[in-house]
C-alpha cells in the first residue's frame, strides 16, 4: 500500500487527488479492493495520505467518473460490481462454428452479460503506414476497412479498426455494410483463408478523440490498444486490426505452453 510523496522534488507531478486515485485504481484493479467492498472511509483516507476532505472528496469523484466505485456524499462507498475484465485474445481468434455468431460475443455471454457488437463503417481506404506494412501493402494502395464498437451490457468496451487487403475482400460479404454471422475469421475460412497465426502489440497510449468519444471514456486515462495480424497458409497477412479498450477497466491474458 503506497502513499504518494508530498515532499518537495518529488517526481510525480499530479495533484494530490489524482495520486490518491491512481494508487485506489490500482487497488481496486489488483483485487485488494474487490467488487462489493467498501472504500476505506473518508476519515481513514485522509489519514494515509495527509489529505484534507476536500482533496479525498475530489479523488472518489474521479473513481466515480470512471465507473470504478458508487456511493453518494455521507454513504459509503463501494467498490462497483463487474467493472474488472479479463481479456483472453486466444478463446476468440478461432472461426466460429458454421451459423453461429461472433466468437468473442459468445466467449463474453459466458460470463453472464450481454454483449452486441454495431458496425459503425465500411469502406475503401489508405491505411495508417504501420497498417499497410502489416499487409505488406505498396504506398497508397487502399485496404478495406471495417470499423465497430462491441459493447457488454450497454457500456461501449472496444472500439476496432479491421483492415483487410482489397484483393481478398472484393467480391465477398465485407464489403458491404453489414454484419457477417460468425465474423470475418469464418468469412476467410470458407474463402481458403483460414487463420494460421496471430500476432499481438500490445500499448499503452493516451486516448484519441474517436477513441475518447466512442468509449465514453472519463478524463485522460490511457486506453489499451492491441495492434492484431493475422496469417494465413505460407506466412500471408490476411487482416491487421487495431482494438482499443478502456486501460482502467481491462487486462489481457495471454497463456504460453512451453516448446
Amino acid at each position: 500500500m503506497t502513499v504518494p510523496s508530498t515532499e518537495a522534488g518529488s517526481h510525480d507531478h499530479r495533484s494530490l487527488h489524482e495520486r490518491i486515485a491512481a494508487d485506489l485504481r490500482d487497488e481496486i484493479m489488483s483485487g485488494e479492493l474487490a467488487p462489493g467492498a467498501k472504500v476505506p472511509s473518508t476519515a481513514q483516507l485522509k489519514a494515509r495520505f495527509s489529505a484534507s476532505n476536500a482533496t479525498v472528496q475530489k479523488a472518489l469523484q474521479l473513481l466515480k467518473d470512471e465507473g470504478l466505485v458508487v456511493g453518494r456524499a455521507g454513504a459509503a462507498v463501494t467498490v462497483r460490481d463487474h467493472r474488472q475484465r479479463t481479456i483472453r485474445p486466444a478463446s476468440f481468434m478461432a472461426p466460429s462454428p458454421t451459423g453461429t455468431p461472433y466468437r468473442w460475443l459468445t466467449e463474453n455471454a459466458k460470463n453472464g452479460v450481454q454483449t452486441r457488437s454495431t458496425l459503425l463503417d465500411v469502406r475503401e481506404t489508405v491505411p495508417p503506414v504501420e497498417i499497410a506494412t502489416a499487409l505488406a501493402l505498396s504506398a497508397e494502395e487502399a485496404a478495406l476497412m471495417r470499423t465497430q464498437v462491441l459493447t457488454i451490457d450497454d457500456e461501449p468496451a472496444e472500439l476496432v479498426h479491421s483492415y483487410y487487403p482489397l484483393a481478398l475482400a472484393r467480391g465477398t460479404a465485407m464489403m458491404e455494410k453489414r454484419k457477417i454471422r460468425g465474423g470475418t475469421p469464418t468469412l476467410l475460412s470458407s474463402l481458403g483463408f483460414p487463420p494460421r497465426l496471430s500476432t499481438d502489440r500490445v500499448s499503452a497510449r493516451v486516448p484519441t478523440q474517436e477513441q475518447s468519444r466512442v468509449l465514453k471514456l472519463p478524463g485522460d486515462l490511457p486506453v489499451l490498444r492491441t495492434l492484431r495480424v493475422v496469417y494465413t497458409d505460407g506466412n500471408r497477412p490476411i487482416e491487421a486490426t487495431v482494438m482499443v479498450k478502456a486501460g482502467h477497466l481491462y487486462e489481457v491474458q495471454y497463456e504460453f505452453a512451453p516448446e
